[in-house]
């Protein structure tokens, strides 16, 4: 006889092994033996709209980097895309390269296949590794996209300048706020990563006469932009633990870590890179060393705002300058929150929008 329902053991699976999964509404795994496409489409939350986010074209050393990295960063689209005001939810779409990182036109193909079978819930957009032609090739099949270059009949296009002028913003106020510095003249700003963000921002803040110190991985780049603006160059392992005014990380996510945290000399946290803290004690870790952090997700909104904006149809350059304009009132309102509960600005960010997508 079978035991009765009462008495049925049931397990609850919260996390499915990956800390990193936060009720995400959908993990969506892709792959066509043809293109030989692998990706991965993660969908945390349509609270407020269409799940909105780039994708990565990314090697990793194993596909659960590649899931790590595909939760991690959908949700930091939900928090930013709240945060920016958008009615827009937060996804992310992640295509496993190989080594040599072979992209092929049937491989781009694949993956808007991936997105259309979604049927809307997922919007994409350039990212780390997609040029603004591979999401012109992408719109081809699927119309889920944004971003898209005017040559494809819109205004949109590489986010990376947006995004920059967002940062730059946001740097200003950071050292407002954790200087006293009202311009940003003689203020020492070591920029780690200087492709279309790091070196949009790098441009911006010679123009104002900062100090800069420049790091990539790609060494050559880093020393031809520094010849330019007549900065310093430095390694970009070592980058983190130089003494100065601002340390602005502008690459890939995850360098704020316990180790790195302790290493740093600098009085301000402030740049362009997603998922810039390695686990949320790190938030508290910075906080605790008195360092001002200004999170990644507020500060590094101007990309998503240009092609949110035009995937819901808004035209208008200047409404796009002037939610672009609201980032540093934004950091300011989760700074006042921070200093007066003492609560790391990290998670006054993380509790504001929660809240704003239902789950606070």
């Amino acid at each position: 006889m079978p035991p009765s329902r009462s008495r049925r053991k049931h397990t609850v699976i919260t996390d499915w092994g990956f800390p990193d999964f936060d009720a995400h509404e959908g993990v969506h795994l892709f792959s066509d033996r043809e293109s030989g496409l692998s990706a991965i489409i993660a969908v945390h939350s349509t609270h407020l709209g269409p799940a909105a986010g780039g994708v990565r074209f990314w090697h990793y050393a194993d596909s659960r980097g590649a899931f790590t990295d595909a939760l991690r960063l959908s949700r930091g689209m939900s928090y930013k895309n709240a945060m920016a005001g958008l009615p827009l939810g937060g996804g992310k779409g992640v295509i496993l390269a190989d080594a040599a990182k072979t992209k092929t036109p049937a491989m781009l193909q694949a993956f808007a296949r991936s997105i259309d079978s979604l049927g809307g819930r997922y919007v994409t957009a350039q990212d780390v590794g997609m040029s603004a032609a591979d999401i012109a090739a992408i719109a081809g099949d699927t119309r889920y996209v944004s971003g898209l270059p005017a040559a494809a009949g819109r205004s949109g296009g590489d986010p990376g300048p947006t995004t920059a002028q967002g940062v730059y913003l946001g740097v200003k106020a950071a050292a407002k706020r954790g200087l006293g510095a009202d311009s940003m003249a003689g203020v020492r700003v070591a920029i780690q990563g200087v492709g279309s963000v790091g070196g949009g921002l790098a441009r911006l803040l010679a123009a104002e006469g900062a100090r800069l110190v420049l790091a990539d991985v790609d060494a050559a780049r880093a020393a031809a932009l520094a010849a330019e603006l007549g900065a310093e160059t430095a390694a970009a392992d070592a980058v983190l633990g130089l003494e100065t005014d601002i340390f602005s990380p502008n690459a890939l996510g995850a360098i704020l870590t316990e180790a790195s945290i302790a290493s740093l000399a600098c009085k301000v946290v402030a740049g362009g890179a997603n998922n810039q803290l390695a686990t949320r004690d790190d938030g508290r870790r910075i906080h605790e060393r008195g360092i001002l952090y200004a999170p990644d997700y507020v500060i590094n909104a101007g990309g998503i705002i240009n092609v949110g904006l035009e995937y819901l149809g808004v035209e208008d350059r200047g409404e796009v300058d002037r939610r672009v304009d609201g980032i540093p009132g934004r950091l300011e309102e989760i700074w006042s929150e921070s200093e007066a509960s003492g609560a790391p600005a990290s998670e006054v960010a993380d509790r504001i929008a929660q809240r704003l997508i239902g789950r606070g």
